[in-house]
């Protein structure tokens, strides 16, 4: 694994634009950042990153199995009680899941150590799926990568695969997100897109825009039933708001499932740990709650249980905070979880993103910070495979 520097594509803003990938700089600065990119082997790959994933996914499901058939373990994941029964009912019945991103630290030489799971509401996909591809394609063709460079990136075809096998014949698929946040109307454009090939008829809208219509089922503009909804609005959200009271009964198949909230859910590191304690690929973890709480450890790092692109996570010592970064999330529980650093490469930190879809790992992106929180201002830097 190494990062390298390379000459960008001289069109590459252009053809951004008329691809529909808008937020290819945010607040001034460049998310996408194809000015370096990454190199890894295949072995880097399959045993670093591939195959620790599909571990790692296969505990958490059993860890769901676990966690449903407990009140003690909903309660301590701090999920609302009026939540419980539909959770434990959407895994009975095998509700299917669409996609998740697991977040680790690796730097091509030691076993991955797994960050979080990113489950319900996970962007970065089209990067990940489309226009990282693109950027292999047309740098192989430019002389600028080798003739036989490879990506583990099979991100857009699973999803499409996937949401062929979750879409109903005969009935609407909707996609939906929230207003003023371009990253999230791209990654709602692009899933619809991959609807579309997977020969559903997606509509899309925001969240807000969703109502309540006869027989308390939820409908679109048109008044049309809300069948199916994939929706970019995170599960805890969900049940703070009057309306999650018709969620139940208003006949609409959620994607994400309810039951992926527990795996959103940051409460699940400390239950792994406590599972699998000594597994390579986890960072010792417990909650701040648990009076078993003595790390020992000379830094740690502190994350609510429900925090989004970094925020509110703190990397603290016995001396106090070291770094943090500010967000909504501090009034809630939290958990303590070993500090393992993500590696620096010409002093930029580096995260990988490990793409699951059903349960098979698919893909990868890479994001790049001056810290070492990565935050939702994080560069996003392509990578190749060769060797």
């Amino acid at each position: 694994m190494e990062r390298i520097q390379m000459a960008p594509r001289p069109d590459w803003c252009s053809q951004a634009e008329s691809y529909g990938f808008h937020f290819h700089t945010l607040e001034g600065e460049p998310y996408w950042d194809e000015t370096a990119c990454y190199r890894f082997t295949l072995a880097e790959i399959e045993d670093g990153i591939e195959s620790p994933t599909e571990e790692l996914h296969a505990m958490c499901l059993d860890l769901v199995g676990e966690v449903v058939a407990s009140e003690r373990l909903m309660d301590q994941l701090a999920i609302p009680e009026k939540a419980w029964d539909l959770i434990a009912e959407s895994w009975k019945f095998s509700e299917p899941s669409l996609y998740g991103r697991m977040d680790f630290s690796f730097d091509g030489t030691g076993p991955a150590k797994f960050y979080e799971y990113n489950a319900d509401t996970p962007t970065s996909l089209y990067e990940t799926g489309f226009f990282q591809w693109l950027w292999l394609e047309q740098q192989i063709e430019r002389g600028q990568l080798p003739a036989g460079a490879d990506q583990f990136n099979r991100l857009q075809e699973a999803l499409i695969e996937r949401l062929a096998m979750i879409g109903r014949a005969g009935q609407s698929f909707h996609l939906a997100c929230c207003r003023d946040h371009p990253e999230d109307a791209g990654t709602i454009e692009y899933l619809a897109d991959c609807a579309d090939q997977a020969g559903l008829s997606p509509k899309t809208l925001f969240i807000d825009e969703i109502g309540l219509g006869e027989r308390q089922r939820f409908v679109g503009l048109d008044d049309e039933p809300v069948d199916q909804l994939f929706k970019l609005y995170p599960w805890e959200w969900m049940w703070q708001e009057s309306f999650s009271d018709y969620v139940g009964a208003s006949g609409t198949q959620f994607v994400e499932p309810p039951w992926k909230l527990i795996l959103s859910n940051k409460g699940i590191l400390p239950l792994l740990w406590e599972r699998h304690e000594g597994h390579p690929n986890l960072l010792p973890a417990w909650f701040e709650s648990d009076k078993r709480c003595d790390p020992g450890l000379e830094r740690w790092v502190r994350k609510p249980l429900f925090s989004r692109e970094g925020a509110n996570i703190a990397i603290e010592t016995g001396a106090g905070v070291e770094a943090q970064v500010e967000g909504p999330y501090g009034d809630g529980p939290t958990i303590i979880q070993g500090w393992c650093p993500p590696p620096r490469f010409s002093g930029h930190y580096c995260l990988i993103g490990s793409w699951v879809v059903g349960n098979e790992a698919v893909g990868m992106g890479i994001r790049e910070d001056n810290t070492a929180i990565t935050r939702d201002t994080s560069r996003f830097v392509p990578h190749f495979i060769d060797g």
